[in-house]
């Protein structure tokens, strides 16, 4: 007797073509929130990271200038929930904004705007609602810091439309998802210094170099309906941009920890803070050989590793802080 050919399991309706399979989403999510969900790519969590991680490492370089303080476990809980929150609310704004373009290009088509999953009304609804959540977190921070939250509005809002205008839209992403870096800075301590603006500019470079590998995967669609992009800017001389960014990141942050721990005069402590910068560039290094720009999946595996790379330089920096 001849046994039936298995058949393939089916697809969670709606999945998004670029989230990873068998995400919590797709598994476990009330089938009505779903569509929701996908617009906050909390089926790619990802880029909540990317958006977290400079927040983590201003309050942890921050900790290693004044001590840490017991708010600061709220500050980096809330800035987790925060970032969740504040992603999704920019990638359903830049999914309304660029729903059109969405449509035309193989990767995103299948996200829920495009796909008719959810009305534009329905999206922009959602949006406020994520955005109000968020508020209700950064006003528990001192004014400088609600009045830099506030004042980072404007880049959420512009960063979708940079690719209309501009070869660098990965300018104005950094600017945007590093932002934290100053917050979470004077959440902390009250001020900004210099620390703080050398690792905000650690974190553009840090975004050109991962954002430029990501754009690599749409080059070809978005050559064709003439979105711009750093990847389609640099073209075959790509990777040699991308080692530079890789190397000013590095330049930058060492800046950050060299400003932060200038008054401090712990020698030990600033060795093993500069020690995660430079763990951070092994990383990046190994990325850079195992990157191939002509291959969409190696370019998305290795912007994912971007998360790794930005977690590495933490416990340095904690470990800095608890010797001082």
């Amino acid at each position: 007797m001849t046994q039936a050919p298995e058949m393939p399991e089916a697809e969670p309706v709606g999945q998004v073509a670029d989230a990873p399979k068998a995400n919590w989403v797709d598994l476990y999510a009330p089938v009505p929130a779903r569509p929701y969900l996908r617009l906050s790519r909390a089926d790619r969590p990802i880029g909540t990271w990317l958006l977290l991680i400079p927040c983590l490492w201003a309050i942890a370089l921050a900790g290693g200038v004044s001590g840490f303080r017991g708010w600061d476990l709220w500050l980096a809980l809330s800035c987790g929930v925060g970032a969740f929150l504040m992603r999704g609310a920019g990638c359903t704004w830049n999914d309304v904004t660029d729903r059109d373009i969405d449509a035309q290009v193989a990767r995103t088509r299948s996200r829920p705007l495009p796909s008719g999953q959810v009305t534009v009304k329905a999206a922009l609804g959602w949006m406020v609602v994520q955005a109000l959540l968020a508020a209700g977190i950064l006003f528990s921070y001192n004014w400088l810091a609600v009045g830099l939250g506030v004042a980072s509005l404007a880049l959420v809002a512009v960063y979708p439309f940079a690719k209309r205008f501009t070869w660098w839209p990965q300018v104005f992403l950094g600017l945007a998802f590093n932002w934290g870096a100053l917050l979470a800075w004077a959440a902390h301590a009250g001020t900004v210094p210099p620390a703080a603006v050398a690792l905000y500019a650690a974190g553009i470079a840090w975004t050109l170099h991962y954002d430029t590998i990501y754009a690599h995967q749409d080059r070809e669609d978005d050559a064709l309906i003439g979105v711009k992009s750093t990847a389609r800017l640099f073209g075959d001389k790509s990777r040699g941009w991308l080692w530079g960014f890789a190397a000013l990141t590095l330049v930058l942050f060492a800046t950050a920890v060299v400003l932060a721990h200038a008054e401090a005069q712990r020698p030990l402590a600033f060795v093993v803070a500069l020690g995660g910068v430079w763990a951070m560039g092994l990383h990046i290094g190994w990325q850079m050989r195992r990157l191939d720009l002509d291959d969409p999946a190696s370019c998305l595996l290795v912007f994912r590793a971007n998360r790794d790379a930005g977690l590495i330089p933490l416990p340095f920096l904690a470990v800095a802080a608890w010797l001082g």
